[in-house]
């Protein structure tokens, strides 16, 4: 028979552990016996399977704990903003007002606008001729980010979003967003100016984003609200346009 698990060297069982899915892991692997435990609560697991993985950036973590966090945040970064950029009509989101003609959906670059940045974004909303505003809530535990993650590790939370005004008519736009805890209380808000586009502008769409940070413990949900109207309460849909709005847990 050949050599025991146990007395491989621990470089190489480390070497051996880091083919393995993390959540294996954690959650199979560490109950083995105290030698596995180890390694997979120590650094120099989580170290390798980032170089393996090309997870970049994790050079600045002190601890382990921070290793393992930044691995499993890097994995799972995605937009948790549903529907983003109109494709399932007013899907996923709430409508706080629908003011005017409501809120619409129009492909680009429509009337009187520029295309967008990326090839990527083909739809955007559009306001009228009152306040429009479209909100979503993020259950940051249904998407994976568990209790002791957030309020221990409190990893950023990014969000962006991306408005314009078309050229013939003035605008205004607004973006709120809440971290909030179990029982729906602020823990922490960002909320922008008004701003205001003048009529005659060029349509040039413009990013707007906001970083979350040591906004200590309890935040269990993120409550993303955004809109605006025109200026010139012209019937129709020549307010504000919002697209490929984004929030991200990142390490």
């Amino acid at each position: 028979p050949g050599p025991r698990m146990e007395s491989l060297p621990e470089a190489v069982l480390i070497r051996i552990l880091a083919s393995i899915p993390a959540a294996d892991l954690v959650l199979a692997c560490r109950l083995v016996c105290c030698q596995w435990k180890n390694l997979v609560d120590g650094a120099a697991l989580w170290i390798l399977k980032c170089q393996q993985e090309g997870l970049t950036g994790a050079e600045s973590q002190e601890n382990a704990e921070n290793w393992q966090n930044f691995y499993f945040l890097s994995k799972k970064k995605k937009n948790l903003i549903k529907n983003p950029c109109g494709e399932e009509d007013l899907q996923h989101w709430g409508e706080v007002e629908n003011g005017g003609d409501g809120w619409k959906i129009e492909e680009l670059p429509g009337d009187f606008g520029k295309e967008f940045p990326s090839e990527e974004v083909h739809k955007y909303f559009v306001t009228s001729y009152e306040w429009c505003r479209k909100a979503q809530v993020i259950d940051l535990r249904a998407e994976g980010y568990w209790e002791e993650l957030m309020d221990t590790t409190q990893p950023k939370i990014v969000v962006k979003d991306w408005y314009a005004g078309r050229s013939d008519a003035g605008c205004l736009y607004e973006l709120c967003v809440k971290l909030l805890s179990e029982n729906e209380d602020v823990l922490a808000e960002y909320k922008s100016e008004t701003i205001a586009i003048p009529q005659d502008n060029d349509a040039n769409w413009t990013e707007i984003s906001h970083t979350f940070s040591n906004y200590g413990p309890g935040v269990r949900f993120v409550r993303f609200e955004h809109g605006g109207q025109d200026t010139l309460f012209w019937k129709g849909w020549y307010g504000v346009r919002v697209t490929n709005s984004s929030m991200t847990v990142e390490p």
